[in-house]
């Protein structure tokens, strides 16, 4: 194979002739960069022979500025591209005169018989005015502070300012004559590709476009950028100007100034939802202003919870429907370390299934149908304080699993999102089941129990309660006189000792029923019992005699607060008698059906709950429909 040292320009090559006279300076270089031969032009202006040129490389011929881009801009954009296009140099001639010149060159890959060759041809045209002007730009842009670069019109850099490369951390050999995108970002490329860059190249305008760059250190810059066309007398574009403004710190700040407005704005919405849910819990606890009582039973009960409440245990709440666990709880949660913090209640048998972790552990936006935005679960809404789970038995078994995860790890990840949240919770459950029977039956993780009743407390029920009964009774009555817009009403002895005899199946909520009721039907003047209690027909008598006396006292103008029937009262057997045939009655009135509209709840006005647990405790069933009316089983 021929080698470029074995090429040298022949006489015999017809074209040589032409060559050598033909009217421009033109000289063509091997492929290491050595003078092959020149035009006549060329050896006339320069003043040299030929032999004295041949061999030689053009930086020879160049003042030392020239030479060094010679060096450092040309051959490494002619390497890259194959071509140069009106590039500035300055050449000297044997006597040390400067010559302003434009240059272009080309290389061509010459195929001859045997092998081939790679020669440059390099024209030099010149134009002392138009290099000056072309040699004081090329000065201005590489000075100038902004980031400037140029590409022609396939997109390979042909220059760059220095501002440009220090900010990429680039030397000008390293960039010159290499595609503009190789300096991009995939996701810049990607918006690049498809003929894209060709596009914008033919359009020859861009005006604050942003593109992400890659630094020489694999650093992201982001940046905006906007450019402007050069254009041949065809009007096609032969390279761009471009400007690079780096945005990278505004666009940070813009974008941590729009996370701190969306941070504030869930914050807002978090308060605003503890506010209300303290709201409506505020509301719901003043239906309980303190523990009223002193009964052994109760002192018993404060006494542990007086035990646990400076600890952080978990305590379970024992006892019937309606002995008030939920101000147990309160109670518990006041006379803690948490008490600044947030007690949130939980009705677990409230929850259907599927909105089960929701409810808990919160939900993203789109996390399921419906979830149009964020929502924080109750375990997060408690952070710091005391969640209430009331009824805890009522939970499905197969997602007890799922409280039994917070409870051991204090963790849990909102439904929808894979970020854990870590949760600092105490937990205070209560139920009227007896989950150790369900634990035996499999229907309660023996896991959860045992983390539920660290401490477990018994609330007693009303009627193992004494006196507590009576006090209980004289404090609802006065609130609801207060409630209503009454005047104080006082209980009657008889009264009272009707309350200790009833064994109050429905417990605390059972009484404040029943003397709201009463104070209701008494219409703020009396308190009709006779009419709010069911079974405890005695009192009708009492209560007659005492409308008696205060008629008789409106007649003689006296006040009539101390009249007292005299009557007998019925003993507890023949209360329960009287309880069991009013229970049986009305059972019958509303055909057996307890709860709902015409039930036998309504027709009592007590809670559906509290008289399915009486008709439980004396075991009354529906009797067959061949039987006769009123039996039972």
């Amino acid at each position: 194979m021929m080698t470029d040292s074995d090429k040298p320009c022949p006489e015999a090559d017809p074209y040589l002739w032409v060559f050598r006279r033909i009217p421009a300076m033109v000289l063509v270089f091997d492929a290491e960069g050595r003078v092959q031969d020149a035009s006549d032009s060329w050896l006339a202006r320069m003043i040299y022979a030929r032999d004295e040129v041949v061999g030689r490389r053009p930086e020879d011929f160049a003042t030392a500025e020239s030479a060094r881009r010679v060096q450092e801009e040309y051959a490494p954009l002619l390497r890259r591209t194959g071509r140069l296009e009106a590039v500035p140099i300055e050449l000297q001639t044997r006597q040390g005169e400067v010559v302003d010149c434009v240059t272009s060159a080309v290389v061509e890959h010459t195929v001859v018989e045997g092998g081939g060759y790679l020669r440059t041809v390099a024209v030099y045209t010149e134009s002392s005015v138009q290099a000056h002007i072309e040699r004081h730009y090329r000065d201005l842009y590489r000075a100038t502070p902004a980031m400037l670069y140029t590409v022609d019109a396939e997109g390979r850099i042909v220059l760059c300012s220095d501002r440009w490369l220090s900010k990429m951390g680039y030397r000008r050999e390293e960039v010159l004559g290499r595609y503009i995108s190789e300096f991009m970002s995939s996701s810049s490329q990607e918006a690049l590709s498809g003929g894209r860059l060709q596009r914008i190249i033919s359009t020859g305008e861009l005006d604050n476009e942003p593109r992400e760059m890659i630094s020489r250190d694999g650093q992201s810059m982001e940046v905006l950028i906007s450019a402007h066309a050069e254009r041949d007398a065809q009007g096609r574009v032969t390279r761009m100007l471009v400007a690079m403004k780096d945005v990278t710190e505004r666009n940070r700040a813009e974008r941590a100034l729009r996370e701190a407005f969306e941070e504030n704005a869930r914050l807002r919405e978090q308060l605003e939802r503890e506010r209300d849910y303290l709201r409506e819990e505020v509301n719901v606890s003043m239906n309980f202003s303190q523990i009223v009582g002193e009964s052994p039973a109760l002192r018993k009960m404060l006494a542990r919870i007086e035990a646990v409440a400076e600890t952080s245990a978990n305590v379970l709440l024992l006892g019937e429907s309606g002995v008030g666990k939920e101000l147990v709880a309160r109670a518990i949660h006041a006379q803690s370390p948490r008490a600044a913090q947030p007690l949130v209640k939980v009705n677990c048998a409230a929850v259907p299934r599927e909105l089960f972790e929701s409810e808990f552990f919160g939900h993203v936006k789109g996390a399921f149908t419906g979830a149009t935005k964020d929502r924080i679960g109750r375990f997060q809404l408690a952070d710091g304080g005391t969640l209430f789970l009331d009824e805890v038995g009522e939970i499905p078994p197969e997602l007890q699993s799922k409280l039994l995860r917070v409870l051991q790890e204090k963790e849990f990840e909102p439904v929808g999102s894979d970020r854990t949240r870590t949760v600092d919770v105490r937990v205070v459950a209560a139920t009227n089941r007896d989950l150790e029977e369900m634990v035996e039956a499999g229907t309660f993780r023996d896991d959860l129990y045992y983390r539920l009743t660290v401490f477990p407390i018994e609330v007693p029920p009303l009627r193992e309660r004494g006196d507590d009964v009576v006090q209980l009774a004289a404090h609802f009555l006065e609130r609801a006189c207060k409630d209503f817009g009454y005047p104080p009403i006082a209980l009657a002895k008889g009264q009272a000792d009707a309350l200790r005899a009833y064994d109050w199946p429905g417990n605390v909520r059972e009484l404040q029923s029943v003397i709201e009721r009463a104070v209701i039907l008494g219409k703020g003047e009396v308190t009709r019992l006779d009419l709010a209690l069911p079974g405890v027909s005695v009192l009708r008598a009492q209560q007659g005699a005492l409308e008696a006396g205060r008629r008789s006292a409106g007649e003689s103008g006296k006040a009539a607060t101390s009249v007292v029937p005299e009557s007998g009262f019925l003993t507890e057997e023949e209360f329960r008698v009287r309880e069991r045939e009013n229970l049986l009655a009305v059972l019958e009135a509303a055909d057996w059906r307890v709860s709902g509209a015409g039930g036998a709840a309504e027709l009592l006005g007590v809670p559906s709950t509290t008289l399915a647990d009486r008709i439980r405790r004396m075991g009354l069933r529906r009797p067959p429909r061949d039987a006769a009316p009123g039996a039972m089983r």
